[in-house]
């Protein structure tokens, strides 16, 4: 699946030619022969000729070109492995100035001789309802759902069906991120509105995409950490067979499953093969990474997957595809041998893990990550359930904004500065890519140098980053503790220098990354216990990836009460309000709260009334009550402690009609 036909190639050398890349090398292949009346098989990625988007082959060509040595040639080898073409708007059918549209990939495609050809179906109606990165153009209504199939799934069916393109085989990855909602999420206002619209909506899709004989549909699935516990597993299966049998053909319009889309979750933990081994007297997956989820990575969590759906009365043969496009997890911080030496089950799993992240939740633009296993057919044999590994998404495009006193659209999971929590009282930085907010879709310059550089397998480049640049910044120095609370810890430290530049500062509270210091040489950690010492230690990081040896460490202990260890000092906050998205009958609004006082906070209030009827239905890092037109917005226990001209944010969504102003805040803090 790997290599490009002849036609492809000569094409391939063409935009490199006029990127005056005359280094360029793509591995050459026979060009294939004119292939049969189509069939469906089995398996569609065996002995196929895949098609390289050449939109997305420019993009890694030209950036190939301004880094050169090297990375350059590293990144030039992802241009000769197909990703799949995204339909995430209904503008994209018909393509842009800049994005060629379904068609003339598929006119492209015939071009070349290529008859393997990936598209993802991806919005629906309340698209990306427990989320914000990616929020769809469609409402969730009863119009919205017309909508989707109306101007969306029935214009790409009728291209897709087009009779010149019956010798291709088109693999189609439907709706991302929108059936294991309605297992997980249901808890969330948007995504019980949302849940019965990706039913139906996915529903047609299916009954559309399945009549036309080439397109092979793959329905998505989550990822090992969404639906890896049993208790998520087994009502995952029911609802994708509750779907399927809603359709025509009941089953036989599913031909598998896609997990991983758009995410890091390893493809194996060599290190960790058992996720019941007992260490300390407790199993591993008690460990806080994994929070009892036996599924540690995509190959035992397809194949335990494909066991749960055949027992919903799925066919054997349905096939499993992992998206393998970043998270092979390279790099110097993988581990390489086993490390049995820890004798507690969190520092067993810190030690052997090859995913990095601080939070299995971390999902947007993750620091750290590297593309994983080239695209393949049946990677583990004809045998296994797994058929192939792919690239859904496209190495080095973002996963989403996140939003600012001067941008208002995003996702604070995207936001560097950020921090999610586990639901079990522990808290986490978001782990995106320091010193960047690039709109969900869009070319990620860092991200792509980071993926290439951290791949594994190795595509080639040096471990020390991106543009030739290996020198790590000076050790930070002068760290010390300026003040604790109960809960809190804050502290500051001297900036280092590096002989480009430093882009970030990561915390460590004993092993534990807590946070991504973009801005400024201090850090408040919060949710702390009172009366407890902690220690910390700080590196330095530099756009390419070095990272300094941690700086001396400090010992702080909390204080018995919350007004301890802070000192004296006034009280004070602001809050500002903005919209981040609105569909007329509903709306998202994210919230920033800015220490004005000359003490550091220990919580806050937010108040404000509203001049319509807007009804807020659910929030996130905060507890909420309106009554009437007045609601009141309480700090979580993690983030009510604030430095001194320091911000936390928290958001929520709302319906309403008729006006949608934008009301006056106050802000108390203590």
């Amino acid at each position: 699946m790997a290599h490009p036909p002849l036609r492809r190639r000569r094409r391939i050398a063409a935009v490199a030619a006029t990127l005056g890349m005359a280094w360029l090398v793509v591995p050459l292949a026979t060009a294939p022969a004119a292939h049969a009346a189509a069939t469906h098989l089995a398996n569609p990625f065996v002995g196929a000729t895949p098609y390289l988007n050449p939109d997305y082959v420019k993009e890694v060509s030209t950036q190939a070109t301004a880094d050169g040595g090297t990375l350059g040639t590293a990144e030039n080898k992802v241009a000769g492995y197909q990703t799949a073409i995204w339909m995430d708007h209904i503008g994209a059918i018909a393509g842009d100035s800049t994005h060629l549209g379904l068609q003339a990939q598929l006119d492209d495609a015939v071009a070349a001789g290529d008859n393997l050809f990936e598209v993802v179906i991806y919005d629906l109606p309340g698209r990306d309802c427990a989320a914000l990165a990616s929020n769809g153009e469609i409402p969730a209504t009863a119009a919205g759902l017309t909508e989707y199939e109306s101007q969306y799934i029935d214009p790409i069916t009728a291209i897709l069906g087009n009779s010149k393109y019956a010798n291709i085989r088109i693999a189609a990855v439907i709706e991302p991120d929108s059936l294991p909602n309605a297992v997980t999420n249901q808890s969330k206002a948007a995504c019980q509105t949302a849940t019965p619209y990706y039913e139906t909506g996915v529903e047609y899709a299916l009954n559309k995409l399945h009549a036309i004989t080439n397109v092979y549909d793959y329905l998505d699935i989550g990822h090992s950490g969404w639906l890896g516990w049993s208790s998520n597993m087994t009502p995952a299966a029911q609802e994708f067979a509750k779907v399927a049998k809603a359709t025509t053909a009941g089953f036989a319009s599913i031909d598998g499953f896609v997990s991983d889309t758009a995410n890091t979750t390893p493809l194996d933990e060599p290190f960790l093969p058992n996720s019941t081994l007992q260490v300390g007297g407790n199993p591993l997956d008690s460990a806080k990474f994994y929070q009892y989820n036996p599924e540690f990575d995509e190959h035992h969590y397809d194949e335990d997957m494909h066991a749960a759906l055949v027992t919903q009365g799925f066919p054997s043969s349905v096939g499993m595809i992992v998206d393998t496009s970043r998270n092979g997890w390279g790099g110097s911080s993988r581990p390489t041998a086993l490390n049995s030496t820890p004798t507690t089950v969190d520092a067993y799993v810190a030690a052997n893990k090859v995913d990095q992240r601080p939070f299995r939740g971390d999902w947007c633009n993750v620091n750290g990550a590297g593309i994983g296993a080239r695209p393949q057919a049946q990677p583990y044999g004809s045998s296994d359930p797994i058929i192939a590994f792919i690239w859904v998404k496209p190495p080095g495009e973002s996963d989403g904004d996140y939003p600012t006193a001067t941008h208002s659209h995003g996702d604070p999971h995207c936001d560097p500065n950020g921090t999610q929590t586990d639901g079990n009282g522990g808290t986490y930085p978001t782990d995106a890519i320091p010193g960047y907010d690039v709109p969900a879709g869009q070319w990620f310059t860092a991200q792509f140098q980071q993926l290439v550089t951290n791949a594994y397998p190795s595509l080639g480049a040096s471990s020390g980053g991106g543009g030739g640049d290996t020198t790590p910044p000076s050790v930070p120095t002068g760290l010390t503790v300026t003040g604790t609370t109960a809960s809190s810890v804050s502290l500051s430290w001297t900036a280092s220098t590096d002989n480009v530049g430093v882009t970030a500062y990561n915390v460590y509270r004993g092993a534990t990354k807590v946070a991504t210091v973009t801005s400024g040489t201090t850090y408040t950690d919060t949710g702390l216990t009172a009366s407890t010492s902690y220690s910390y230690t700080v590196t330095a990081q530099d756009a390419a990836g070095n990272v300094s040896a941690a700086s001396t460490a400090v010992t702080a202990t909390t204080s018995a009460s919350s007004g301890g260890g802070g000192g004296g000092g006034s009280h004070g906050c602001t809050a500002a309000y903005t919209i981040s998205s609105d569909w007329g009958s509903g709306f998202n609004a994210n919230v920033t709260v800015t220490n004005t006082g000359t003490a550091a906070t220990t919580g806050w209030n937010v108040t404000w009334t509203f001049g319509g009827n807007q009804a807020v239905s659910n929030t996130w890092n905060a507890t909420d009550t309106q009554s009437g037109a007045s609601v009141t917005a309480t700090n979580m226990s993690y983030n009510g402690a604030i430095a001194v001209g320091g911000n936390t944010s928290f958001g929520f969504g709302a319906t309403y009609s008729g006006t949608n102003a934008v009301p006056t805040l106050t802000c108390t803090a203590s």
